[in-house]
Protein backbone atom coordinates (compact mmCIF):
# COMPACT_ATOMS: atom_id res chain seq x y z
CA UNK A 1 0.00 0.00 0.00
CA UNK A 2 1.74 3.37 -0.73
CA UNK A 3 2.44 6.12 1.69
CA UNK A 4 1.88 8.65 -0.86
CA UNK A 5 0.63 12.23 0.11
CA UNK A 6 -1.83 12.50 -2.43
CA UNK A 7 -2.52 8.39 -2.66
CA UNK A 8 -6.69 8.84 -2.17
CA UNK A 9 -8.81 6.58 0.31
CA UNK A 10 -12.10 6.35 0.04
CA UNK A 11 -14.89 7.84 2.07
CA UNK A 12 -18.15 5.65 2.32
CA UNK A 13 -20.45 8.37 4.50
CA UNK A 14 -24.34 6.90 6.03
CA UNK A 15 -27.06 9.11 7.63
CA UNK A 16 -28.18 7.59 10.78
CA UNK A 17 -31.77 7.60 10.22
CA UNK A 18 -33.05 4.16 10.30
CA UNK A 19 -30.42 3.08 12.39
CA UNK A 20 -28.30 4.08 15.45
CA UNK A 21 -24.78 5.50 15.32
CA UNK A 22 -23.25 2.77 17.16
CA UNK A 23 -25.12 -0.20 14.24
CA UNK A 24 -23.75 1.69 11.07
CA UNK A 25 -20.27 2.00 13.50
CA UNK A 26 -20.49 -1.68 13.85
CA UNK A 27 -21.60 -2.64 10.56
CA UNK A 28 -18.65 -0.68 8.65
CA UNK A 29 -15.93 -2.16 11.02
CA UNK A 30 -17.28 -5.51 10.37
CA UNK A 31 -17.00 -4.94 6.79
CA UNK A 32 -13.29 -3.63 6.63
CA UNK A 33 -13.55 0.15 7.58
CA UNK A 34 -9.83 1.28 8.63
CA UNK A 35 -11.22 3.68 10.81
CA UNK A 36 -14.64 5.44 11.09
CA UNK A 37 -15.92 9.18 12.11
CA UNK A 38 -18.87 10.60 13.51
CA UNK A 39 -19.87 14.21 11.40
CA UNK A 40 -22.97 16.56 12.14
CA UNK A 41 -24.83 18.08 9.23
CA UNK A 42 -22.44 21.08 9.50
CA UNK A 43 -19.90 18.30 9.00
CA UNK A 44 -17.73 19.16 11.49
CA UNK A 45 -15.84 15.93 12.78
CA UNK A 46 -15.59 14.61 16.15
CA UNK A 47 -14.32 11.43 14.74
CA UNK A 48 -15.60 8.58 17.59
CA UNK A 49 -17.18 9.85 21.10
CA UNK A 50 -14.40 10.28 24.57
CA UNK A 51 -15.16 7.86 27.03
CA UNK A 52 -18.69 8.71 28.40
CA UNK A 53 -19.71 11.19 25.90
CA UNK A 54 -22.37 10.72 22.78
CA UNK A 55 -23.20 13.18 19.55
CA UNK A 56 -25.70 15.85 20.46
CA UNK A 57 -26.63 16.04 16.64
CA UNK A 58 -29.72 15.69 15.95
CA UNK A 59 -28.78 13.93 12.44
CA UNK A 60 -25.34 12.19 12.70
CA UNK A 61 -23.19 11.22 9.33
CA UNK A 62 -21.42 7.98 10.00
CA UNK A 63 -18.47 7.36 7.89
CA UNK A 64 -16.10 4.26 6.83
CA UNK A 65 -12.38 4.86 5.57
CA UNK A 66 -11.40 2.34 3.30
CA UNK A 67 -8.81 1.51 0.94
CA UNK A 68 -8.68 3.07 -2.50
CA UNK A 69 -8.71 -0.11 -4.33
CA UNK A 70 -11.76 -1.44 -2.18
CA UNK A 71 -14.70 -2.16 -4.48
CA UNK A 72 -17.58 -0.36 -2.55
CA UNK A 73 -20.45 -2.04 -4.47
CA UNK A 74 -19.52 -5.31 -2.27
CA UNK A 75 -19.44 -3.41 0.84
CA UNK A 76 -22.69 -1.95 0.54
CA UNK A 77 -24.09 -5.57 0.05
CA UNK A 78 -21.98 -6.80 2.80
CA UNK A 79 -23.52 -3.74 4.78
CA UNK A 80 -27.33 -4.54 3.60
CA UNK A 81 -26.36 -8.29 5.38
CA UNK A 82 -24.98 -7.30 8.17
CA UNK A 83 -27.80 -4.36 9.20
CA UNK A 84 -30.56 -6.58 7.53
CA UNK A 85 -31.46 -3.50 5.76
CA UNK A 86 -33.54 -4.23 2.25
CA UNK A 87 -32.66 -1.07 1.28
CA UNK A 88 -29.61 0.99 2.86
CA UNK A 89 -29.42 4.57 3.91
CA UNK A 90 -28.45 7.20 1.55
CA UNK A 91 -24.42 6.79 1.01
CA UNK A 92 -22.21 9.11 -0.38
CA UNK A 93 -19.14 8.03 -1.67
CA UNK A 94 -15.61 10.77 -1.76
CA UNK A 95 -11.99 10.32 -2.27
CA UNK A 96 -9.52 11.27 0.63
CA UNK A 97 -5.95 12.09 0.63
CA UNK A 98 -3.76 10.73 3.29
CA UNK A 99 -2.76 14.02 4.54
CA UNK A 100 -6.54 15.46 5.11
CA UNK A 101 -7.56 12.50 6.88
CA UNK A 102 -4.21 12.22 9.07
CA UNK A 103 -4.87 15.77 9.91
CA UNK A 104 -8.47 15.14 10.78
CA UNK A 105 -6.75 12.66 13.73
CA UNK A 106 -4.56 14.97 15.02
CA UNK A 107 -6.38 17.86 15.68
CA UNK A 108 -8.79 15.67 17.66
CA UNK A 109 -6.06 13.13 19.27
CA UNK A 110 -5.21 14.53 22.68
CA UNK A 111 -3.53 12.84 25.94
CA UNK A 112 -6.00 10.56 27.36
CA UNK A 113 -5.86 9.31 30.94
CA UNK A 114 -7.22 5.33 31.53
CA UNK A 115 -7.72 4.34 35.08
CA UNK A 116 -5.11 6.14 37.33
CA UNK A 117 -1.69 5.21 35.92
CA UNK A 118 -2.49 4.80 32.11
CA UNK A 119 -1.88 7.69 29.76
CA UNK A 120 -2.14 7.27 25.74
CA UNK A 121 -0.58 10.73 24.61
CA UNK A 122 0.45 11.93 20.76
CA UNK A 123 3.88 11.63 19.74
CA UNK A 124 3.94 15.71 19.35
CA UNK A 125 3.00 16.34 22.70
CA UNK A 126 4.62 16.65 25.76
CA UNK A 127 2.35 14.04 28.63
CA UNK A 128 0.54 15.48 31.16
CA UNK A 129 2.12 13.39 34.11
CA UNK A 130 5.66 12.46 32.80
CA UNK A 131 5.45 10.00 36.40
CA UNK A 132 2.72 8.17 35.09
CA UNK A 133 2.63 5.22 32.39
CA UNK A 134 2.72 6.91 29.54
CA UNK A 135 1.96 5.68 25.86
CA UNK A 136 3.08 7.67 22.84
CA UNK A 137 0.43 6.35 20.14
CA UNK A 138 -0.50 8.57 17.00
CA UNK A 139 -3.74 7.27 14.88
CA UNK A 140 -2.91 5.39 12.06
CA UNK A 141 -4.07 2.93 9.53
CA UNK A 142 -4.69 0.51 12.32
CA UNK A 143 -7.87 0.59 14.04
CA UNK A 144 -7.35 1.53 18.27
CA UNK A 145 -6.14 4.95 19.95
CA UNK A 146 -8.48 4.93 22.63
CA UNK A 147 -10.91 7.04 21.58
CA UNK A 148 -13.34 4.23 21.17
CA UNK A 149 -15.53 3.11 24.17
CA UNK A 150 -14.47 -0.49 23.62
CA UNK A 151 -10.76 0.15 23.78
CA UNK A 152 -11.04 2.68 26.93
CA UNK A 153 -13.02 -0.21 29.08
CA UNK A 154 -10.06 -2.65 27.68
CA UNK A 155 -7.28 -0.21 28.82
CA UNK A 156 -9.14 0.44 32.11
CA UNK A 157 -9.42 -3.35 32.74
CA UNK A 158 -5.45 -3.72 32.21
CA UNK A 159 -4.62 -0.71 34.52
CA UNK A 160 -6.59 -2.47 37.36
CA UNK A 161 -5.03 -5.51 36.61
CA UNK A 162 -1.71 -6.48 38.33
CA UNK A 163 0.38 -7.48 35.37
CA UNK A 164 3.79 -7.66 36.98
CA UNK A 165 5.60 -10.84 35.61
CA UNK A 166 2.99 -11.86 34.06
CA UNK A 167 2.86 -13.42 30.54
CA UNK A 168 -0.46 -11.81 28.12
CA UNK A 169 -2.11 -12.31 24.88
CA UNK A 170 -3.32 -9.55 23.34
CA UNK A 171 -5.75 -10.91 20.21
CA UNK A 172 -6.96 -8.73 17.68
CA UNK A 173 -3.95 -5.87 18.42
CA UNK A 174 -4.87 -3.49 15.99
CA UNK A 175 -2.32 -0.76 16.10
CA UNK A 176 -0.97 -2.59 19.82
CA UNK A 177 -2.68 0.04 22.00
CA UNK A 178 -3.34 -3.02 24.72
CA UNK A 179 -0.04 -5.44 24.04
CA UNK A 180 1.65 -1.97 24.98
CA UNK A 181 -0.13 -0.96 27.46
CA UNK A 182 -0.21 -4.33 28.64
CA UNK A 183 3.92 -4.17 29.30
CA UNK A 184 4.60 -1.21 30.70
CA UNK A 185 2.06 -1.84 33.01
CA UNK A 186 4.43 -5.11 34.14
CA UNK A 187 3.79 -7.41 32.15
CA UNK A 188 7.30 -10.17 31.29
CA UNK A 189 5.97 -10.71 27.99
CA UNK A 190 3.07 -10.50 25.54
CA UNK A 191 2.26 -12.00 22.29
CA UNK A 192 0.08 -9.62 20.01
CA UNK A 193 -1.63 -11.41 17.18
CA UNK A 194 -3.41 -10.20 14.55
CA UNK A 195 -5.07 -11.64 10.86
CA UNK A 196 -3.84 -7.96 9.13
CA UNK A 197 -0.08 -7.49 8.26
CA UNK A 198 -0.70 -3.41 8.54
CA UNK A 199 -1.48 -4.04 11.96
CA UNK A 200 1.22 -5.97 13.05
CA UNK A 201 3.59 -3.46 10.76
CA UNK A 202 1.33 -0.77 13.06
CA UNK A 203 2.11 -2.47 16.49
CA UNK A 204 5.99 -2.80 15.85
CA UNK A 205 6.12 0.58 14.80
CA UNK A 206 4.09 1.66 18.29
CA UNK A 207 6.02 -0.96 20.23
CA UNK A 208 9.26 0.47 19.04
CA UNK A 209 8.19 4.17 19.92
CA UNK A 210 7.30 2.75 23.65
CA UNK A 211 10.78 1.34 23.61
CA UNK A 212 9.10 -2.51 24.47
CA UNK A 213 9.72 -4.35 21.38
CA UNK A 214 11.84 -6.38 23.51
CA UNK A 215 8.78 -7.81 25.37
CA UNK A 216 6.59 -8.20 22.64
CA UNK A 217 6.38 -10.94 19.97
CA UNK A 218 3.93 -10.11 16.83
CA UNK A 219 2.18 -12.99 15.14
CA UNK A 220 -0.53 -13.84 12.67
CA UNK A 221 -3.05 -16.38 14.05
CA UNK A 222 -1.40 -19.44 12.67
CA UNK A 223 2.10 -18.60 13.76
CA UNK A 224 1.00 -18.24 17.64
CA UNK A 225 2.93 -21.85 19.00
CA UNK A 226 0.36 -24.57 19.62
CA UNK A 227 1.62 -25.08 23.31
CA UNK A 228 1.05 -21.25 24.18
CA UNK A 229 -0.96 -20.76 27.35
CA UNK A 230 -1.22 -17.39 29.14
CA UNK A 231 -1.89 -15.63 32.14
CA UNK A 232 -4.09 -13.03 30.82
CA UNK A 233 -6.12 -12.69 27.58
CA UNK A 234 -7.75 -10.17 26.37
CA UNK A 235 -9.30 -9.60 23.02
CA UNK A 236 -11.45 -6.90 21.67
CA UNK A 237 -13.09 -7.69 18.45
CA UNK A 238 -16.09 -8.29 16.95
CA UNK A 239 -18.80 -10.38 19.09
CA UNK A 240 -19.01 -13.02 16.49
CA UNK A 241 -15.60 -14.00 16.18
CA UNK A 242 -14.84 -13.93 19.98
CA UNK A 243 -17.48 -16.58 20.08
CA UNK A 244 -16.22 -18.90 17.21
CA UNK A 245 -12.44 -17.98 18.97
CA UNK A 246 -14.27 -19.36 22.75
CA UNK A 247 -12.75 -22.85 22.38
CA UNK A 248 -9.00 -21.51 20.93
CA UNK A 249 -9.46 -18.83 24.17
CA UNK A 250 -10.19 -21.62 26.64
CA UNK A 251 -7.35 -23.66 25.28
CA UNK A 252 -4.80 -20.54 25.65
CA UNK A 253 -5.61 -19.16 29.55
CA UNK A 254 -4.15 -21.29 32.25
CA UNK A 255 -6.83 -22.18 34.86
CA UNK A 256 -6.96 -19.50 37.05
CA UNK A 257 -5.72 -17.06 34.52
CA UNK A 258 -7.61 -14.05 33.54
CA UNK A 259 -9.90 -13.33 30.56
CA UNK A 260 -11.27 -9.81 29.22
CA UNK A 261 -13.36 -9.93 26.05
CA UNK A 262 -14.70 -6.03 24.29
CA UNK A 263 -16.14 -5.29 21.26
CA UNK A 264 -19.12 -6.47 22.50
CA UNK A 265 -22.63 -4.71 21.86
CA UNK A 266 -24.57 -4.58 24.87
CA UNK A 267 -27.73 -6.64 22.85
CA UNK A 268 -24.61 -9.36 21.85
CA UNK A 269 -23.34 -9.66 25.45
CA UNK A 270 -25.31 -12.64 26.84
CA UNK A 271 -24.46 -15.04 23.55
CA UNK A 272 -20.79 -14.08 24.28
CA UNK A 273 -20.85 -14.81 27.79
CA UNK A 274 -22.66 -18.51 26.96
CA UNK A 275 -20.38 -19.12 24.77
CA UNK A 276 -17.49 -19.02 27.19
CA UNK A 277 -19.34 -20.18 30.80
CA UNK A 278 -18.29 -23.01 30.28
CA UNK A 279 -14.64 -22.23 31.13
CA UNK A 280 -14.71 -19.00 32.70
CA UNK A 281 -16.36 -17.62 35.81
CA UNK A 282 -17.42 -14.17 35.05
CA UNK A 283 -17.75 -11.18 36.73
CA UNK A 284 -20.53 -8.33 36.30
CA UNK A 285 -20.70 -6.93 32.97
CA UNK A 286 -18.51 -3.06 32.77
CA UNK A 287 -20.21 -0.87 30.16
CA UNK A 288 -20.01 2.42 28.63
CA UNK A 289 -22.49 3.59 26.27
CA UNK A 290 -23.71 0.47 24.12
CA UNK A 291 -20.35 -1.35 24.63
CA UNK A 292 -19.37 -4.34 26.81
CA UNK A 293 -16.27 -5.43 28.53
CA UNK A 294 -16.71 -8.96 29.98
CA UNK A 295 -14.06 -10.30 32.46
CA UNK A 296 -13.70 -13.85 34.00
CA UNK A 297 -11.20 -16.20 35.36
CA UNK A 298 -10.48 -19.96 33.86
CA UNK A 299 -11.82 -22.30 35.94
CA UNK A 300 -10.13 -25.61 36.56
CA UNK A 301 -10.63 -27.62 34.00
CA UNK A 302 -12.34 -31.32 35.04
Amino acid sequence: MSNDATTPWLQLSLQAIDHTVEQLEDALLQVGALAVTLQDAGDQPVLEPGPGETPLWTQTCVTGLFDAQTDIEVVKRQLQCVLHAPILPECRLAELEERDWVRAWMDNFHPMRFGQRLWICPTAQTPPDPNAVNIRLDPGLAFGTGTHPTTALCLEWLDEADLANQTVLDYGCGSGILAIAAAKLGARRVWAVDIDPQALLASDDNAAENEVEDRLELVSPAALPTALTVDVLVANILAGVLVRLAPEFARRVKPGGRLALSGILETHADAVQAAFFHDFAFNAPRMREDWVLLDGVRRTPD
